[in-house]
């Protein structure tokens, strides 16, 4: 892993010509960051379903009932709040938790908030 300046982290050798987008050093993810991105139900959604999945997902696996600029702003929420990572292959984007950095600066959080998520869709008949 490769890093830019202090606050973007590169997640990948991206070579040459290649788009990179910019996340947060683990050391600059804030608690306040996480829990706002993580109050909204599609990005909930966007985390529950990256978090099931065993390897990373294109934007297009997760299907949200929203416009595409709406989807891409809230890819762009959880991305810039240090929650996902994004990286271009080719031309698709791949996103996948950074659940080793949450996990490190805040033990346990991720895995409740994603019980806590999993119970609610059960008892409201969502999956």
């Amino acid at each position: 892993m490769t890093a830019t300046s202090a606050a973007v982290r590169v997640t990948a050798d991206p070579g040459v010509g290649a788009r990179v987008l910019a996340h947060p050093a683990r050391e600059e993810i804030r608690i306040e960051a996480v829990l706002h991105a993580l109050s909204d139900p599609m990005r909930l959604q966007v985390v529950r379903e990256l978090a099931a999945a065993e390897d990373e997902l294109t934007c297009s696996r997760i299907e949200l009932p929203v416009s595409k600029s709406t989807t891409t702003h809230h890819f762009r929420v959880l991305r810039e709040s240090g929650i996902v990572s994004q990286t271009y292959r080719g031309t698709a984007k791949m996103n996948g938790l950074r659940r080793d950095d949450l996990d490190t600066l805040f033990p346990g959080l991720l895995d409740a908030i994603l019980a806590a998520a999993n119970q609610q869709a059960d008892r409201l008949g969502e999956d």
